[in-house]
């Protein structure tokens, strides 16, 4: 039945390809591997999203036999939760038993398999961690086991690139760009590596996938972001570039900063079969690259003739032959759309790259619309409706309970040891897929600012702010942040308590504030080292400059004693108020 359906999908993806298969434009043999592996995970996919409260069920059960020998499956009762007679009692007695919670009542058990114990969260040790930035200056380590990685995550990568297939058929005619991070990190104390699943299942991807790819993983090791992004498209542009993959639209503005300023450089180097002497190059990492450089003056003096014909190089010239550009498009990622508007081929798709994190590969985006499709036969889902957040004792949502246009926030349980995870995120619910509601971003919840993914929370900024006041003996009497899409940046508003320092004085405070930041933050630290966050921006506020504020807040119709704010925020109306009460 399956390979039927699949045979079928190729009859499809085919009947497009010229029958020659021209030398230049073939890709066989990517498409015709890539697409048996990921048409079948495809077709079920389809049959899981006919029925999602079924295939829920079945998951959970999935998951919580897999653990109910651990510490914690025991501790919460998992073996007497799959005695459920359906789906009701399941749920019930799993939201009984096992409380909706935050990474950080996870961590102790978490640091257990850290220092070496097994059978904590689940069977068996994790093979590794992903880091990414929590509400506490230790990051969080999020586990990952060999049934996530392979019977999950591995398998919705081949619907992934299957899906590429399908809706370009010569996305693979050409090379690959793609920025994942760096395989392993550091350790944990029991020797467990930590790095990025991305770049583990690039670096662990069949050789015919891996000799797609523009430039090796060594380069994801360049820890200097200029020199990173000079390699990539150093090696890039040399090449027939037919996808692009890099979750951070902000990356494709970065890279393409680095070509406007080092474009003569790229030319002279593919010219000689080189690689800039002075770029920031560890020697291990150079000689890992160099096997990749031959000199190749028939494509330098191509980029040269494209400098003289059109002035600013552009990616719909030197890459005339894209594909897909596969980057985030929804909540705050919007804005740096707009910087690379009409860059790319007009025949290109830019795909969505569909709602992803380090905790859980959530779903993924099969068309050129934003919606993510979801996996309930891989990921059991719970959602809160948006106007349910702030209720104590919230109505817990199963996957096909969802309305199309409502607001949710959403909880995933993960065969990786997270159980009624909350996510923090708030999401749209699109059409169907199959049955199965669709999702696509919307922004971060609960105190939390994400411009580009750096998830800088609210409390993180105050302990900033209140480690500046001390240790500058600079007393503050009240601060206030915003995030600025356009800009890219955070503005610090400071009420010192002395009016008259002056502005240098308050920009070292701020220069203060951003290196505790980095310290606190790692993803903000990454992000600003990559130069996707800019310097934050300094202003000093005016006496009694809150009291101001929430006066002009009652004054258009907030009451009085409801009024509240957060001191981190991205609200336009609310930072325009403030920038009116800013010292001359």
């Amino acid at each position: 039945m399956h390979m039927l359906g699949v045979f079928c999908i190729f009859a499809l993806i085919f009947k497009k390809t010229n029958d020659k298969m021209e030398k230049e434009h073939c890709a066989f043999v990517p498409n015709f591997l890539l697409g048996v592996a990921g048409g079948i995970q495809y077709l079920k996919l389809k049959s899981a999203s006919k029925n999602p409260r079924k295939a829920s069920e079945q998951t959970l059960r999935g998951i919580l036999n897999y653990a109910k020998n651990t510490v914690y499956g025991k501790e919460h009762h998992f073996a007497e939760i799959l005695q459920a007679k359906d789906d009701q009692e399941l749920y019930s007695l799993y939201q009984k038993y096992v409380p909706a919670q935050e990474y950080e009542s996870l961590r102790p058990y978490v640091e257990r398999h850290k220092n070496g114990e097994a059978n904590i969260l689940f069977p068996g040790k994790p093979i590794m961690y992903a880091t990414t930035s929590g509400t506490t200056k230790e990051p969080k380590w999020i586990p990952i086991t060999d049934i996530y990685l392979n019977a999950v995550y591995g398998k919705m990568t081949k619907v992934w690139l299957f899906n590429f297939i399908k809706n370009r058929h010569k996305v693979f005619s050409g090379k690959i760009v793609s920025i994942v991070g760096k395989v392993i990190e550091g350790y944990a104390p029991d020797g467990t590596v930590f790095g990025s699943v991305s770049g583990v299942t690039q670096r662990d991807c069949p050789k015919f996938v891996k000799k797609l790819y523009a430039s090796p993983a060594e380069v994801f090791s360049i820890t200097d972001y200029t020199a990173r992004y000079y390699t990539i498209m150093r090696m890039g542009i040399e090449r027939n570039i037919t996808l692009i993959v890099t979750a951070n639209p902000s990356t494709i503005v970065e890279m393409q900063n680095n070509v406007n300023e080092y474009f003569d450089s790229y030319c002279d180097d593919i010219e000689h079969g080189t690689l800039k002497a002075d770029l920031n190059i560890s020697s291990e990492i150079r000689a890992a690259i160099q096997p990749y450089l031959k000199p190749n003056p028939e494509r330098a003096n191509e980029l040269r003739a494209l400098k003289a014909k059109y002035g600013r190089v552009l990616p719909k010239h030197y890459w005339p032959n894209m594909q897909i550009l596969n980057t985030w498009k929804c909540g705050n990622t919007k804005v740096y759309l707009d910087k690379f508007k009409d860059s790319f081929p007009s025949t290109m798709l830019h795909q969505e790259f569909g709602y992803f994190s380090s905790e859980c590969r959530f779903g993924l985006v099969l068309d050129d619309t934003n919606n993510t499709v979801l996996f309930p036969h891989m990921h059991y889902y719970e959602f809160i409706a948006e106007e349910d957040i702030e209720n104590p004792n919230p109505r817990f949502l199963q996957l096909h309970e969802l309305q199309e246009g409502k607001r949710y926030c959403p909880f995933v349980s993960t065969y990786a040891g997270l159980y009624r995870y909350n996510m923090n995120d708030l999401l749209e619910v699109g059409p169907c897929f199959g049955n199965t509601p669709t999702v696509h971003m919307i922004q971060k919840v609960n105190g939390i600012v994400s411009m580009t993914g750096e998830k800088l929370h609210e409390r993180q900024f105050i302990e900033a702010v209140r480690t500046a006041e001390k240790e500058l003996k600079m007393p503050i009497k009240f601060f206030v942040g915003f995030a600025d899409l356009d800009l890219s940046a955070y503005h610090f508003y400071y009420e010192f308590e002395d009016l008259s320092i002056a502005q240098a004085k308050a920009e070292a405070f701020t220069k203060r504030v951003d290196e505790v930041l980095q310290e606190e933050n790692i993803e903000y630290k990454a992000k600003r080292e990559s130069f996707r966050v800019k310097d934050p921006i300094t202003h000093r506020l005016q006496h009694e400059s809150f009291e101001n504020f929430k006066a002009q807040c009652i004054a258009e119709g907030s009451r009085d004693g409801q009024f509240k704010m957060n001191l981190l925020m991205q609200d336009e109306k609310r930072h325009a108020k403030f920038k009116n009460l800013v010292l001359k």
